[in-house]
């Protein structure tokens, strides 16, 4: 069991990875699938202080680089969702499972905006991980909706396993297909079922039957990722210790809300990797 599971690769994950390591604690660091953040986009930096003229990537290598030279690992992997089990937690990463006392939270800013009935049906045919979720539909039509290249993977290991499997890409680039995957370029609209179970997808310009929808986002929504964690304004709500709802559980960065800045989600991070410190501390204590 590990010390503490951060999660996030931009710069309030990176902090608390480096606060962590330095106060010898052990860890896992998950910095996700992306391969364009919004950091990264960014031509030139004038408010960090002391680099005044940086572009994002230089920035952000910078910083990877400072991580890499203290020894730290990092996992290119996403965290599909987080489960409390009483007094420690386990994250699912690839359908494996990790455990750890203490949780961080640094996965930026979550822009998702649900699909109409996506609420409605989660668990009732709508999921977010499609190789964990997607053996429950054998032989059966599946749909995946993905805002990255992560989802061609996931579309090609079902089509083994389904009966049709349509693709529904959010991004401009071609993919390869074989006869199960169906790549349909329109835009989705709502997910219709009957009060129990998903029926269909309906797109812009024509609806398909489906008993699955698996959505795959760039960021995953932190109340899709952690049951019961308290929002507001969207964003997580915490203390000046980082501290969120659930005890044991920190955020840091532009998911805890604005501004929107990187030398705030910098100090955010060493503050909830510090703050996560003195829990383990304590703990040992007792």
């Amino acid at each position: 069991m590990f010390d503490s599971l951060i999660i996030g690769g931009g710069p309030a994950g990176l902090s608390a990875c480096l606060n962590l390591q330095i106060r010898n604690k052990s860890f896992k660091f998950f910095s996700g699938t992306e391969k364009t953040t919004g950091l990264m986009k960014a031509p030139q930096i004038d408010n960090y202080l002391g680099l005044q003229g940086i572009s994002g990537t230089e920035l952000l290598n910078n910083f990877k680089k400072h991580v890499n030279e203290m020894g730290i690992e990092i996992f290119k992997d996403k965290v599909t969702n987080i489960i409390g089990m009483g007094g420690y937690f386990a994250v699912n990463s690839n359908n494996e499972f990790y455990e750890a006392k203490t949780i961080i939270i640094g996965t930026g800013h979550a822009k998702a905006n649900y699909f109409l009935g996506e609420k409605e049906y989660l668990g009732k045919g709508v999921g977010y991980c499609a190789t964990c979720d997607g053996p429950l539909y054998k032989n059966k039509p599946i749909t995946i909706i993905s805002e990255n290249e992560e989802g061609e993977e996931e579309s090609v290991f079902l089509s083994q396993i389904c009966s049709e499997v349509y693709y529904i890409p959010l991004y401009n680039s071609e993919m390869k297909s074989n006869s199960k995957i169906k790549i349909i370029k329109d835009k989705p609209m709502e997910i219709v079922g009957d009060g129990d179970k998903v029926i269909s997808l309906k797109l812009k310009n024509q609806e398909i039957k489906t008993e699955a929808v698996f959505i795959i986002r760039n960021v995953i929504p932190v109340s899709q990722l952690l049951e019961g964690i308290e929002l507001e304004d969207g964003s997580i709500k915490v203390n000046r210790h980082m501290e969120t709802s659930i005890n044991g559980v920190f955020a840091c960065g532009d998911c805890t809300g604005k501004p929107y800045q990187i030398s705030k989600a910098v100090g955010e991070g060493s503050i909830a990797a510090l703050s996560a410190v003195k829990f383990l501390d304590k703990s040992i204590k007792r």
